[in-house]
């Protein structure tokens, strides 16, 4: 997998920053459905969408933030702090889902919003109570739109032998990474639901992929190399693929075409994971289009001149404040949403929850910012976009820019 930021011994590659920003943008637009906003966000123009790509960044974030911690084998320090990580993800989790359920249930309670109840697994909230909050504090039970840090979590503890094995044997992770992902589509293996029955929408055993893909770029971003090379027959391909996804899912007669080939594979017995379009199980089309799209975003050139100029400055700053920004804007989805059913409105209550939301996630961001003293931290990178090293020694201690806010 292509690397998406080049080696930056002394400053903060403004390039992660933006990209998780503008991910974390396009998941609250998702988020809130039924505006015209979210025709914009990626997932209109092809089979991936912000959700594989943040995890992909998370993944190259944590190598960068924890590799060097590890370097010299597995120890209590490096591992203490990935583990305590996704102990904070799991309570960030469990506000996020309280508030949803608080946001709903007033809904219901007080504006006529009894639909709610009906959707995003809400149900066992009102048949099952005992059972809904049983499996709300084990993950076994995660509601819509609220579902995509328990996964993270449990990636994270995994991460410290990922991190070293991919340190030791690049190879070999990528080689145990994807025959996890191929065991876990042909057994259809994932975590247990309770009360409901099956497993989580956000598959940590194949979304593993993803995220390994990432520590193995961050990795090599440490080393000052790219885990892929820029070459020309891998630049083509690629950009034919999301060319081609592009125009897959704005054309009916592409879809259908298309659509009748994947179903005529399925019937000469090739596996779902491998052609259809299964979010839960990354499946192929996902999988290589956001393969194919990191690979293109991190090619030297318009792309990082604009993710490192001033005008992009907001959206990296968003990136930079991660964790807070998904947590709040989740909250506000979720309002949103609560909003929309009880006064469906038009495009002005849009545009006010949308651009209201995005303006409180900002506002939040810059006041972390102004708080930890960080303010204008990226106005030297704005100036001066960062260039790929040709090589470097590996550091034998990481930066602590690369050490702060690790991925979401």
């Amino acid at each position: 997998m292509p690397d998406t930021l080049p080696k930056l011994p002394t400053s903060r590659d403004p390039r992660l920053d933006f990209f998780r920003g503008l991910s974390l943008v396009m998941i609250y637009l998702n988020h809130v459905p039924g505006t015209i906003y979210e025709m914009f966000t990626s997932r209109n123009f092809g089979h991936s969408d912000a959700a594989e790509g943040f995890v992909f960044m998370s993944g190259t974030a944590a190598a960068m933030a924890y590799g060097p911690k590890l370097l010299h084998g597995l120890n209590w320090e490096g591992m203490r702090k990935i583990w305590g990580r996704a102990w904070q993800l799991y309570l960030v989790h469990l506000f996020t889902a309280v508030w949803a359920i608080a946001i709903v249930s007033g809904a219901a309670l007080w504006f006529g919003g009894e639909a709610l109840l009906t959707r995003n697994a809400f149900k066992p909230l009102t048949q099952e109570p005992l059972a809904f909050l049983v499996g709300i504090a084990t993950l076994g039970h995660q509601l819509g739109y609220v579902n995509i840090l328990p996964m993270y979590a449990a990636m994270l503890l995994a991460t410290p032998f990922l991190i070293r094995l991919g340190q030791r044997a690049p190879m070999g992770l990528l080689a145990f990474s994807v025959g996890l992902w191929v065991l876990t589509g042909m057994f259809r293996l994932n975590l247990p639901n309770y009360p409901f029955e099956g497993g989580w929408f956000f598959n940590p055993l194949a979304w593993q992929l993803l995220f390994s893909l990432g520590l193995l770029t961050g990795l090599a971003l440490r080393r000052g190399e790219r885990f892929v090379p820029v070459k020309s027959w891998l630049i083509w391909p690629a950009a034919i693929w999301l060319v081609i996804c592009a125009i897959w899912v704005k054309s009916e007669y592409l879809m259908g075409t298309l659509g009748h080939v994947v179903w005529q594979l399925r019937q000469w017995g090739v596996p779902f994971f491998l052609v259809d379009f299964d979010k839960t199980f990354v499946s192929g089309p996902r999988l290589t289009h956001i393969m194919a799209l990191a690979y293109i975003l991190s090619l030297p050139g318009l792309v990082p001149a604009v993710a490192a100029s001033r005008a992009m400055a907001p959206v990296r700053l968003l990136g930079r404040h991660g964790l807070p920004v998904f947590a709040a804007g989740t909250v506000l989805a979720i309002f949103s949403q609560a909003v929309k059913e009880v006064h469906p409105g038009g495009f002005a209550q849009d545009s006010v929850l949308i651009l209201g939301g995005l303006g409180v996630q900002y506002a939040l961001a810059f006041a972390r910012e102004k708080l930890s003293g960080k303010g204008g931290g990226n106005k030297a990178a704005a100036k001066h976009p960062p260039t790929p090293a040709k090589s470097a020694p590996e550091h034998r201690g990481a930066p602590s820019q690369f050490q702060a806010n690790p991925a979401r």
